[in-house]
């Protein structure tokens, strides 16, 4: 059992939908990222989502896409984001961590010791967006041996025939996108989304997740209302790189909590 595991687990038994944020690590410097994100779980967050800045995040829309570059202009690295994670691990030791980014900068740390690394930082899950299930022997199982979750995108275009394959070594949860494209493209509709949750839960019991689109409380308690959660990054990043200050960020991340909480 993993944290992630942990935390859905209980929030099934308060019979409560998951609030999960996603913040870019480094943006836009280190010591506002990690004050960020060591405000999260009192805002209400039940998961952390921490982006790996990459030079070419081809799944990302310009808002996450330019705090990545931030948070690379000001030197963050692979390293410098576990060290965040260590330092967020000394005051907090329950709140789900997952890496999310790309397999390149896993792949040039080398797989077994960046495994090792991020077991040892605190990190719970990954998220690596450019690996397919064909690849699951490159990170994904000895992720999973590793002792953490390694959890798949799952799409509006990933038919009955896909499913099987994108579910087959997922774990902790599904992360449903909601709409085609890139993150911060359009609204997510909870209509729409709907029957896609329920298709996906009719073949896995792990928990569904809908990220991409969500930037208001409404549309968080609407999506969480016909999934098991759900994903805020874009807005939430786009707040951090308007210059607001902690203090601001964390009140909205706090009713967007709010929101999905209600759901």
């Amino acid at each position: 059992m993993t944290r992630i595991d942990d935390t859905f687990a209980r929030l099934s038994t308060q019979n409560r939908k998951a609030f999960v944020a996603y913040i870019m690590a480094g943006d836009p410097d280190v010591a506002t990222a990690l004050a960020v994100m060591k405000g999260l779980p009192a805002a209400g967050v039940d998961i952390i989502e921490l982006g790996l800045p990459f030079t070419d995040p081809m799944a990302d829309g310009p808002t996450i896409q330019l705090a990545g570059q931030r948070a690379l202009e000001g030197g963050m690295t692979l390293d410098k984001t576990l060290q965040m994670v260590r330092d967020f691990r000394a005051s907090d030791s329950t709140t789900p961590i997952v890496l999310m980014g790309y397999y390149n900068p896993i792949y040039a740390r080398g797989v077994d010791l960046f495994l090792t690394q991020a077991k040892a930082a605190g990190i719970d899950g990954l998220i690596i967006v450019d690996l397919p299930p064909e690849e699951d022997a490159e990170l994904c199982i000895p992720a999973q041996k590793a002792g953490l979750n390694f959890i798949r995108l799952a799409t509006p275009t990933t038919d009955n025939k896909r499913l099987p394959k994108v579910l087959q070594n997922t774990s902790g949860f599904v992360y449903y996108v909601s709409i085609t494209g890139i993150t911060g493209a359009a609204a997510a509709l909870a209509v729409d989304v709907a029957p896609e949750v329920a298709r996906i839960k009719s073949q896995t019991k792990l928990p569904v997740i809908v990220g991409f689109g969500i930037n208001t409380p409404e549309a968080a308690q609407g999506i969480a209302s016909v999934a098991d959660g759900c994903v805020v990054g874009s807005a939430i990043v786009k707040q951090i790189g308007e210059g607001r200050s902690v203090s601001d960020v964390l009140a909205f991340v706090a009713s967007l909590a709010a929101g999905a909480h209600r759901a």
